[in-house]
């Protein structure tokens, strides 16, 4: 549903409902309905708003799956990688300094 898909993208990113409201120019009231599933309907440009806020396509809010794959733009950093002869063993080793020295 297109609720609980906002409402989980926008604690993912710690956003208040408020907070989203403010950003994108949709009412407080509407994305709390759209939240609680009590407004089931929204126009594309609704979506557009909200899904540009949540940086994200609207189809991350109309498909389940949509949400799951991986942006155009990783997907040719990855290729980028992969085409650089770095092995997956060195990446990996890259990930975790970087996760040691970001904490």
């Amino acid at each position: 549903m297109i609720g609980y898909r906002v409402k989980s993208l926008r604690e993912e990113r710690k956003m208040s409902i408020s907070e989203l409201s403010t950003k994108s120019g949709v009412a407080k009231s509407y994305i709390s309905s759209l939240e609680r599933n009590l407004q089931t309907n929204p126009t594309i440009l609704v979506l557009e708003k909200i899904a540009r806020i949540l940086c994200i396509k609207v189809d991350a809010l109309l498909n389940e799956q949509a949400d799951k794959s991986i942006d155009e733009e990783w997907m040719e950093i990855m290729q980028d990688v992969m085409g650089s002869g770095i092995s997956k063993e060195e990446l990996r080793e890259f990930i975790e300094v970087r996760k040691c020295n970001v904490r």
